[in-house]
């Protein structure tokens, strides 16, 4: 059904497996009477979280619909890019795309060509003059909204649907790729202006769900056998602040600390994750509810950017290199073992080679589990793309370099503590490189994979609790037996 292409200029997770890899057979959304006239449909997905979760929601319609699956984009009756305009290489592959689905689509007009996400959002009409082939245009906003402009081109219309919209409390029935580890949105949009960043003006002003109809969502998931929950946000500490509401104690009523103890006694739900913090608003509240809350898991992604604190200003982060410190032991105090995982920009204007290895410094003191690098790329409308001091390429590729292999370092040194150690993985399915291995993550999202059957000869199925006695770690993921 789909596909995910990760930014460009990113180290991610695990490159000894994929990151992503699917939990186990993917979910159908009920199907029309019409489903043998509609067609095949294929999704790539390019980029974060985020866009994984749209895809399963936009899957999910199309599907209701009554489309089915197509065996690949090249011969799928509808293609739909859902894009990431994060990185400029993100953005160029999807270019590359486009130009063999346009000669698709020359020779058979029938085909539907969809563009959707954060590139769309950010070209809108400018796409269809450079890819005059597409069918549809849609931001993230209007993800939701599929079947509608289906039914406009259907009509004969060319479409872009790039306005901002609210987007109503999410209906639809998504066809998740895992039918043990879910995504639920928390949060859309977001309200921070980093001076590098175009996801405010792609993805819009934060709209917060109310905490009912995410309890009732976690609710529905885990009634169909899903385990594991991660809540989504672009700046999920940001969770509530739009939502009306003051407590007798004169702070907000709904923030995302109080999300998390509303949420955790969905009964069948074994895990809890989220993403992604912002240091400005990460709280020792929050961190005492994840210590407090058994299920919420000791894993925690928050994006640091920079280790110089000249850097981060320039970058509008709203918090020093010291206030990221505290955090983290805040975490290690109550958390010893916990996983801290972070985002990381070098490269940046006027960054000098002091600032840089500051950035390197800060990555060897603290110890991530993992960090996604990225060299600094100008993205359109953003106040830094036009900034006099930009670096030149060769210093990127240098310094993006030296921070991958320290990266690796790292993890490798983060990876030894588990070998000798029992630990709990939720088995998610079939390693897609070995089908005698089983894959799953431990709580602090660590990959691992364990052979298919136990000591008795049983195989676990997806979904179970499978304690796993650790025989072998890589930077990345981890190996052992059942135990």
């Amino acid at each position: 059904m789909t596909a995910t292409v990760p930014s460009e200029g990113t180290t991610l997770a695990s490159h000894d497996a994929p990151l992503e890899a699917p939990c186990s057979a993917p979910e159908s959304a009920p199907q029309s009477d019409s489903a043998s006239t509609r067609g095949s449909y294929w999704i790539t997905t390019f980029g974060c979280q985020m866009n994984k979760a749209d895809s399963e929601r936009m899957a999910g319609i199309l599907e209701a619909m009554g489309y089915t699956v197509g065996s690949d984009e090249h011969s799928a009756d509808l293609v739909l890019y859902n894009t990431c305009t994060i990185r400029d290489n993100a953005e160029q592959k999807v270019y590359s795309y486009l130009g063999r689905q346009a000669l698709r689509k020359r020779a058979n007009p029938h085909l539907t060509l969809v563009v959707a996400g954060c590139v769309a959002q950010q070209e809108g009409e400018a796409l269809l003059r450079r890819v005059p082939e597409l069918d549809l245009v849609m931001g993230p906003q209007h993800a939701n909204r599929l079947d509608t402009l289906l039914t406009r081109v259907k009509s004969g219309q060319q479409v872009v649907a790039t306005d901002e919209h609210h987007i109503l409390e999410d209906i639809t029935t998504a066809r998740r790729d895992s039918a043990v580890c879910g995504w639920v949105n928390v949060i859309y949009g977001c309200n921070e202006r980093c001076t590098y960043c175009v996801v405010p003006s792609v993805r819009g002003r934060e709209q917060s769900r109310l905490p009912e109809a995410i309890k009732a969502e976690m609710e529905r998931l885990a009634a169909r056998g899903f385990k594991e929950i991660t809540l989504l946000g672009q700046n999920i500490d940001a969770y509530g602040r739009d939502l009306p509401g003051i407590t007798p104690e004169g702070r907000r009523a709904h923030t995302f600390t109080d999300l998390l103890h509303h949420v955790h006694d969905v009964a069948g739900i074994e895990r809890i994750r989220f993403a992604t913090s912002h240091p400005r608003y990460f709280t020792d509240r929050l961190i005492d509810a994840c210590a407090d809350l058994e299920k919420v898991c000791e894993h925690f992604h928050i994006p640091f950017q920079s280790g110089d604190d000249e850097v981060l200003r320039a970058m509008a982060r709203g918090y020093t290199v010291d206030r990221y410190r505290r955090i983290i032991d805040r975490i290690r105090q109550r958390m010893p073992d916990a996983a801290i995982s972070a985002d990381v920009i070098v490269a940046f204007p006027g960054e000098s080679n002091a600032q840089y290895r500051r950035t390197l410094a800060l990555i060897e003191e603290i110890g991530f589990d993992q960090v996604n690098t990225a060299a600094y790329s100008p993205r359109p409308n953003t106040p830094a793309a036009d900034w006099p001091d930009q670096l030149e390429e060769a210093v990127k590729v240098e310094r993006l370099q030296e921070l991958n292999a320290l990266v690796e370092i790292q993890a490798r040194r983060r990876s030894a503590r588990y070998l000798g150690r029992i630990e709990q993985v939720l088995t998610e399915g079939v390693n897609p490189r070995d089908a005698a291995q089983l894959m799953g993550r431990t709580r602090t999202n660590r990959l691992t994979f364990f052979p298919a059957v136990d000591r008795h000869g049983l195989p676990p199925q997806p979904g179970d609790l499978v304690e796993v006695r650790i025989e072998a770690v890589r930077a990345f993921s981890l190996s052992g037996t059942q135990a």
